[in-house]
This record gives C-alpha cells, sequence and structure tokens, in this order.
C-alpha cells in the first residue's frame, strides 16, 4: 500500500506530460498515452489519437466471439479466456464489444471477442468444448476510429458512437457500413483514468449523387 502511495505522484506526473504532448502535436504525428499489456494482431493498425476521428483500414482476422447472458461482462470474458487457454492461443489486445440490437438492461455488452494473433491459428465454427463460443473469419474493413479514455462502459461507448455520427454527417464522402464497435486495449487492472479504448464504426465510400459531374 505505502508503495502504491509512492508511486502515485509518479503515475500523475506521466499522464499529465502525455496530455500535454497530445494537445500540441498535430493529429498525424500523435500517438495515445497508454499502456500496453498485449500485442496487436500482426498487420493491426496502431491505435489512434485520443479525441479525433480518423480512418483506418484493417486486415482480414480471425477472432473467437460470445454473446451476452444473464451473466453479464464477467461471464463473457471468462468463457472467451477458457476457449483460448484449452487452445492454446495467446491473448492479444484489444478486446472487441459491441452494443448492438436493443439496449440490455444492465446497460452491457450485447456480444465480446478476442482477436487471435494470426488468421491461420485455428478454426473457424464453434467450439468443439463450448458451443457459446464461435470463432469468425472476419474481412478487411475500413472504419472511422476515435480514440477514449474511460471506463469500458456504455457511457463510454454512447460518446464514442455520438461523435462518429457527427463525423459522418460532415464528410458526405463516407457512409456507414456496419454497426459501432468499442476495442478495449486494458485490463481491470488498469484504472479507469488511465484505460484507452478505440470506439469505430466501419465505412465505405459514398456513392456520388446522380448529378455529379465525372
Amino acid at each position: 500500500m505505502h508503495n502504491a502511495v509512492r508511486r502515485f505522484p509518479a503515475t500523475v506526473l506521466v499522464l499529465a506530460l502525455a496530455l500535454t504532448g497530445e494537445a500540441a502535436d498535430p493529429p498525424a504525428a500523435r500517438s495515445p498515452m497508454m499502456i500496453s499489456e498485449a500485442k496487436l494482431p500482426t498487420g493491426f493498425p496502431p491505435p489512434g489519437p485520443v479525441g479525433d476521428v480518423i480512418v483506418k483500414t484493417y486486415p482480414a482476422h480471425r477472432l473467437a466471439r460470445t454473446a451476452a447472458g444473464r451473466d453479464g461482462d464477467n461471464r463473457m470474458f471468462m468463457r472467451l479466456f477458457r476457449h483460448i487457454e484449452r487452445n492454446d492461443i495467446a491473448m492479444t489486445a484489444p478486446v472487441t464489444m459491441d452494443w448492438s440490437g436493443e439496449p440490455r438492461e444492465r446497460g452491457g455488452p450485447a456480444s465480446m471477442a478476442f482477436l487471435y494473433a494470426r488468421p491461420d491459428l485455428g478454426a473457424a465454427g464453434p467450439d468443439p468444448a463450448d458451443a457459446a463460443v464461435l470463432v469468425e473469419d472476419v474481412t478487411e474493413a475500413t472504419v472511422a476510429s476515435i480514440g477514449l479514455r474511460g471506463s469500458y462502459g456504455e457511457q463510454t461507448f454512447r460518446r464514442g458512437a455520438e461523435r462518429l455520427d457527427a463525423w459522418l454527417s460532415e464528410h458526405p464522402e463516407w457512409e456507414p457500413a456496419g454497426p459501432p464497435r468499442m476495442l478495449a486495449y486494458n485490463s481491470p487492472f488498469v484504472p479507469g483514468l488511465l484505460k484507452y479504448a478505440e470506439v469505430q464504426r466501419p465505412i465505405r465510400r459514398a456513392a456520388p449523387p446522380p448529378d455529379a459531374k465525372p
């Protein structure tokens, strides 16, 4: 406990310096201050700046997904963790979550997914040991993405999704191509103030209006 108290001012100083650096640098040159706890899947673009919407392209990849039940987020996480443990799949970051469909009574995500490090690991389909886990292959996708700080709850997700909707209304050259998702990069051991996430929405180039000149 005493050691943790002594470390606290240093943590605050590091965070303050990182925030100051983000405010001073142009968006294209900025990287978020974040605690890295696991590697990104092969070919994944790096995390983007906090507070700015950028366009990124993600390669085709493989993931294991499970839907929420009555037992909430912890049950989903542990179900996925047991899946990668028994299949000798390394943990990566981020973990993806979505709140698509009707809002759940507790406000938790509708599903959660762990990303495989490479698309050639394992095999797609239901986990033979737990049919609630489905291994899926995801095609390449372009997304609008915004980096955020804070807890990984629905409030943070909605805040990011609203910012993306506003960005899309200002950029008619793009249109939505799927529901939004959250990418959570940190474990429960990282305090909420230091947690980093991205909220993303798949997008595609909008068709030009009929009267547009070639």
